[in-house]
């Protein structure tokens, strides 16, 4: 019995450490920024919309980069829900910084569900002009190549482009380990899945041809309370793929043990919620499960453990801080190792509960039933005339 608890326990080991490798080796192809940009066969206009609320640490450098993507034709439209937002007078400046590009504010709260974003930035999706619609957040540092990358990315077979936020510039200890949690974890995931054909959508960047979000596309965002989960269930049920572009950076900033806390409790939750059988093996994520496994085979083999569990550790950190290397991310041990000790407790207390907050707003993972036939009705009557907007 202890035999085969031996080579049970080694070999779970030995297969996390693999794939731990061959994922990271998986992200360094996908996320090196020598990777040039492969220029789309047609630039069509498009139209970026950007929901936004509040102001952080670096609203200015990220909202100031829509208007440096270089590409034939795009207008952009910030969308926000509330006209006191203090949002508002810095969008003035930087539209103003650039009289030259085509920029709108839309003010306004369209209700389809309980998601506020989603929420927030229905009013652009009425209002866009184009057939390509890209809808980016507000703290998504776009690069000049932005739309070309999303362009030629969607021309490749896929029904929905999407892309997973790289952390950058972090401001203190627990703005490294959201940035740890963010890069070399989410988004390696992320583009392993994506290279084996089953990438899935993520709520930063989503890159819709209109046809697709028409006649009720828009109202099965609300499906979920996730419009990123939503939106994967639904180009997948017309027999289509999402494909990962990027990925683009996410400027951090100072971060708070409560807001990374809070960020990856709802991520997890809502992960539960819309996909509760790819949840369920993330009890097994990050090294603790793995070098608990190798600790217990390595005893029963007689293995010197003062030697094998630093060697197992060395092992798995290796080609994650490689990674962070080559594609030029914050790299830190001490937040890499917190976030794994971390990972169990986020599963346990994401299984166990359907609550979350985001930005003050209260939301649970119940499946939203708001968006009915009535709503729906009166928002499209709401929306025949174009929302409140300026220059």
């Amino acid at each position: 019995m202890s035999l085969l608890l031996q080579y049970a326990c080694l070999t779970f080991a030995v297969a996390a450490l693999a794939y731990q490798i061959f994922t990271n080796a998986l992200a360094v192809a996908r996320c090196t920024p020598t990777k040039p940009t492969r220029l789309p066969v047609s630039r069509p206009p498009v139209t970026v919309v950007r929901p936004v609320r509040g102001l952080e640490t670096f609203s200015r450098a990220t909202l100031r980069s829509t208007f440096d993507i270089s590409y034939p034709e795009y207008e952009i439209l910030f969308c926000v829900a509330d006209r006191s937002d203090p949002v508002i007078p810095l969008l003035h400046a930087v539209i103003a910084e650039s009289p030259d590009r085509d920029a709108s504010i839309l003010i306004g709260l369209d209700r389809l569900g309980q998601n506020p974003k989603l929420n927030n930035m229905a009013k652009g999706f009425h209002a866009a002009r184009f057939d390509h619609i890209v809808f980016v957040d507000s703290n998504v540092f776009t690069p000049p190549d932005y739309l070309d990358q999303l362009v030629s990315t969607l021309e490749n077979g896929a029904g929905l482009v999407s892309a997973p936020p790289i952390g950058l510039m972090p401001q203190g200890f627990w703005a490294e380990v959201e940035c740890a949690f963010l890069n070399a974890y989410q988004a390696r995931i992320q583009y392993a899945v994506d290279c084996i054909g089953q990438g899935f959508a993520q709520g930063k960047t989503l890159f819709f041809r209109r046809a697709d979000l028409e006649h009720g596309g828009l109202a099965q965002l609300a499906s979920e309370a996730a419009e990123d989960a939503a939106a994967t269930k639904m180009i997948r049920a017309k027999g289509q793929h999402v494909r990962l572009a990027g990925p683009f950076p996410q400027l951090i900033g100072p971060r708070s043990f409560t807001q990374v806390w809070q960020r990856q409790l709802r991520w997890a939750r809502l992960r539960r919620a819309s996909f509760p059988a790819l949840f369920l093996p993330e009890i097994l994520a990050g090294l603790l499960p793995p070098l608990i496994a190798f600790n217990i085979g390595a005893s029963l083999a007689g293995l010197p453990l003062i030697l094998a569990v630093p060697g197992f550790m060395a092992l798995w950190y290796l080609p994650e801080i490689a990674l962070c290397r080559l594609a030029h991310w914050p790299r830190s041990l001490r937040a890499m190792l917190l976030r794994d000790l971390l990972l169990p407790i986020i599963f346990i207390a994401g299984l166990t509960g359907s609550s979350f907050e985001w930005h003050g707003h209260k939301m649970s993972t119940a499946k939203n039933a708001e968006a009915d036939a009535g709503t729906l009705a009166r928002l499209h009557r709401r929306l025949r005339q174009r929302p409140l907007w300026s220059r």
